[in-house]
Order: C-alpha cells, then sequence, then structure tokens
C-alpha cells in the first residue's frame, strides 16, 4: 500500500517492555520487567466475578458504569482520600487507565494545546498527546529523589499550556510526590488556567505509611481535575481492565462524549466484582500494602547485600538501581547483558524518557513470589561487581 500510515503511531518502535519479556522467554530468564504480580488476586472479588457473569447481566450497561460501581467508588474515596464526589455526575467508569487516559487526552486537547510531561512517563502518554495535536512541554525528574521545582514548573508552563499529564504515585521511579510539591503543581494549574490529568492507579500500592493525596482535593483544583484510578492495581488484577474517572460536571460532560466513542462500555461482571471489592474492610488494603511491602524490603535487601546501589522506593510495584557506581553508563546495553547472559529481565528507565535520558537507572518489579525474587537474586549474584 502506497499511502502513508498515520505516522505517531506507524513510526513507534517497538516497546520495551515486549522487548524485554520476549528476551526472557528466549533466555528462560526470571522476568521481573514486566510490572504485574505472580498471584491471581483475591479469590472473593474473583468469585464476584465469576458469580455476575452466571446469573447477573450480560448485556450492555451503561456508558457511564453500573450504578453499583459508581455508588460503591464514591463511597471508597470519600472514606480513604476524604474526597466529596457525585456518582451520579462526577464518576465514569471506563475499560482500563489507559482508556480513560486517551479519552481525556482526545477530549480536552485542541491541536496547538501544550500538553507539559514529567520525564520519566509511561509510555504510552507521549503517543496519546501527540495523536490529540497536543504540543509536548517536558519536566525532567533525575534520581534519586525525582523532584521538580517552582522553576521547573515556570520553565514548563506559559499562557499556551492547556493541560498537564501527572502519574502520582510515579512509574517508574516509585517515588510519591509529597504535598509541598502538589501544592506547587496546583498552583501552577491555577495561575495559567490548565487542566490537571491525574495518572493515580498506583494510588493504594505506597509504603512506609504513606497515605496518597488527589491532586482533586488541593484548593482550587476540584474544577479542572480529572482524576483517573484502576481497580486492577487497586486489587492487583491487572487483567481485568477496569478503571475509574472522576472530575466535576463540567469536565465530566466531554470525557464522557469520549469514553462513548472508544469502548462505550465495560464488563458488567467486573464492574459488579469492583464494587464489591472497593467496599472491602481497611484490613484487607493494610493487607495488600505490608505484602507489597515485604516483597520490596527483601528484594531490595538482597540487591544491597550483592552490592547493588538501591534507591528508595515508596510506592508501586518497582524498585531501581543506579548502576553508576559499577561502572555502567548505558542501562539499555547493562539489561540486555544481564537477560542474555545472567537470566533476569529488567527494565531500562532510559525508556521512559523522550529525550536527554538518564542512562544510568534500572527498574525491577518486585510483585513477586518469594521463590521468583530468590532466583533473580541468585542469578545477580553471578554478575561481576
Amino acid at each position: 500500500m502506497s499511502k502513508p500510515f498515520n505516522p505517531v503511531f506507524s513510526g513507534l518502535p517497538t516497546t520495551i517492555f515486549e522487548t524485554m519479556s520476549r528476551l526472557a522467554r528466549e533466555h528462560n530468564a526470571v522476568n521481573l520487567g514486566q510490572g504485574f504480580p505472580d498471584d491471581p488476586g483475591a479469590e472473593d472479588i474473583r468469585t464476584k466475578a465469576a458469580e455476575a457473569v452466571v446469573s447477573g447481566w450480560n448485556q450492555y450497561p451503561p456508558m457511564m458504569g453500573i450504578p453499583e460501581l459508581r455508588q460503591a467508588a464514591a463511597a471508597h474515596y470519600a472514606h480513604h482520600q476524604n474526597l466529596t464526589l457525585d456518582p451520579d455526575s462526577e464518576i465514569m467508569v471506563t475499560s482500563g487507565a489507559t482508556e480513560a487516559l486517551a479519552g481525556a487526552l482526545f477530549s480536552l486537547i485542541v491541536p496547538g494545546d501544550e500538553v507539559v510531561l514529567f520525564e520519566p512517563l509511561y509510555d504510552a502518554y507521549l503517543p496519546l498527546v501527540l495523536r490529540a495535536g497536543g504540543v509536548p512541554k517536558f519536566i525532567k525528574l533525575k534520581p534519586p529523589h525525582w523532584r521538580f521545582t517552582a522553576d521547573d514548573l515556570a520553565e514548563a508552563f506559559s499562557q499556551r499550556t492547556k493541560l498537564v499529564l501527572f502519574n502520582n504515585p510515579l512509574n517508574p521511579a516509585g517515588t510519591v510526590c509529597p504535598p509541598e510539591d502538589l501544592a506547587l503543581l496546583a498552583q501552577a494549574c491555577i495561575t495559567h488556567d490548565a487542566i490537571a490529568v491525574c495518572d493515580e492507579v498506583w494510588e493504594h500500592v505506597v509504603f512506609d505509611g504513606v497515605r496518597h493525596q488527589s491532586l482533586l482535593a488541593f484548593p482550587g483544583m476540584r474544577e479542572r481535575t480529572v482524576k483517573i484510578s484502576s481497580a486492577g492495581k487497586i486489587f492487583s488484577m491487572t487483567g481485568w481492565k477496569v478503571g475509574m474517572v472522576m472530575a466535576a460536571p463540567n469536565l465530566m460532560r466531554v470525557l464522557s462524549k469520549a469514553h462513548q466513542f472508544l469502548t462505550f462500555t465495560t464488563p458488567p461482571n467486573l464492574q459488579a466484582a469492583v464494587a464489591y471489592g472497593l467496599g472491602k474492610e481497611d484490613a484487607f488494603f493494610d493487607a495488600m500494602r505490608q505484602d507489597f511491602q515485604q516483597a520490596r524490603d527483601y528484594l531490595a535487601k538482597g540487591l544491597t547485600d550483592l552490592g547493588f546501589s538501591v534507591l528508595n522506593s515508596r510506592g508501586t510495584y518497582f524498585l531501581n538501581i543506579d548502576i553508576a557506581p559499577l561502572g555502567e553508563t548505558d542501562d539499555a546495553e547493562f539489561c540486555q547483558r544481564l537477560v542474555k547472559a545472567y537470566g533476569v529481565a529488567t527494565i531500562p528507565v532510559s525508556a521512559f524518557y523522550a529525550e536527554n535520558p538518564v542512562k544510568t537507572i534500572v527498574r525491577l518489579c518486585f510483585a513477586k513470589k518469594r521463590a521468583t525474587l530468590d532466583a533473580a537474586l541468585e542469578r545477580l549474584a553471578k554478575l561481576p561487581r
């Protein structure tokens, strides 16, 4: 065919996740690259989904999501984050958080609008911004703290800024944005009349007593924030692809139009099971965090004992190592060598940058069984240091 395809997508390379997963299969490697637990998830929630598909409604559910789930989400966020949300006009269910992100960007961006992005960034962000016609403006975050300053914001924001896309907790850095930085970002949005699209899918996966704070709750942000959550991350069942979007009615009206022509609806049995799960006692969420924190600590200690420089992780399924003390200067080359020669798959964090990447940070997923982490550490022990 001689006619060109859309350059935003046709020009994309194979993702680093597919590349490393393929190498992991080829070399029979322990895969600490892909970000999902090797656990099926809570049995009672899975049972609710099974019951709903057998005995419940299997035709089109309401486009905005079943009322049961929207009501459960309102109650859940009132309890856990002190947010007051109207389930009828301020909550929408999507087929995963990525669909929610795409819908938000497609519906809110007018071609030529500037969009502020923080690097390292989730790999879907930039293609979606470009496809919507947005002009990216990057703020580069650097290890070990991955924080931004008021000067960073002043340089990136302008009167042409329409939107900022913000991930908190931050994948791949494993950081949780402190309140004082959130306040800076809120003020920048207000000053420049910008909308904040907040990817908060890791909101429940936080450690060391940290509590997630949504930008939606900050003064002046209620009418200009889109909060996006993921049941797949909340319940550690990443394949379910059930997202939740929260925004004021003026924003939700246009967000829902985009959703209508993307996926329209989400499987009703999964929505029913998520509604059940959101109502679980605090002990369920506390235990989940404790289990992941123990896995984080176990892998961090094992890596430290082997001589690796481990960066702090306060959230997500990931921790990072700095390979500069090993004399390494190319994380992509290091990760290729690691999977081919030592049988451990990881992810180079440079893949999360669009320009001028940090090239000495490697991401590992700790949301794995102890035997999987032990196998990885045993192989990593053979790496010369």
